[in-house]
């Protein structure tokens, strides 16, 4: 028999799916979606392709009990939908400071389900920030709305490494006071 680690992590509930936070049986949903390589590109962390373990490395740092980052499945299976849609984490920066990250399966893109992603866990503030930062891939304008949209604030250009690009790539830097 299998347990699943529960982790003190709230669920977040929307009208259209949950976020939730990761569990091992998610690992082929993760492998799959994020070994895309229109994925991987337009995060620094994923590498393209995926090495073996790597999911399962990242699914167990989430559930762990000193982790700096609360991730989240985007799971729609509540009104019937699919289990894992994307993934989003709030990554504690200290000062009451978080950076919100996500990322949504190609089956998925351009149906608003990271804005509303966003939007709720702004809403619900898990980690009870003052202020959330984030950054895009200039080549990515689709994730700078969604910021935009919640009304994060641009505050200037950086460059991040990628991984699956194996390169610098300039980016977009926002943040969105809370308090």
């Amino acid at each position: 028999m299998i347990f699943e680690k529960v982790i003190n992590q709230p669920v977040i509930e929307t009208e259209r799916f949950d976020l939730r936070p990761l569990r091992m049986s998610d690992m082929g949903l993760i492998e799959l979606y994020a070994g895309d390589e229109r994925v991987a590109r337009q995060t620094a962390v994923i590498p393209h392709p995926l090495p073996p373990g790597m999911t399962e490395d990242f699914i167990r740092r989430s559930q762990s009990d000193d982790r700096v980052e609360d991730v989240w499945a985007m799971d729609s299976t509540r009104s019937g939908g699919h289990e894992l849609m994307g993934v989003l984490g709030l990554k504690r920066l200290g000062r009451k400071q978080t950076e919100v990250g996500y990322w949504v399966a190609p089956a998925f893109w351009n149906s608003g389900i990271a804005q509303e992603a966003v939007a709720v866990v702004i809403t619900a503030n898990p980690l009870g920030s003052d202020t959330i930062f984030a950054s895009v891939f200039q080549d990515n304008p689709a994730s700078a709305r969604v910021l935009t949209n919640q009304g994060f604030q641009y505050l200037g250009d950086a460059e991040t490494y990628s991984v699956a690009r194996g390169a610098n790539v300039p980016t977009w830097t926002y943040s969105l006071k809370l308090s």
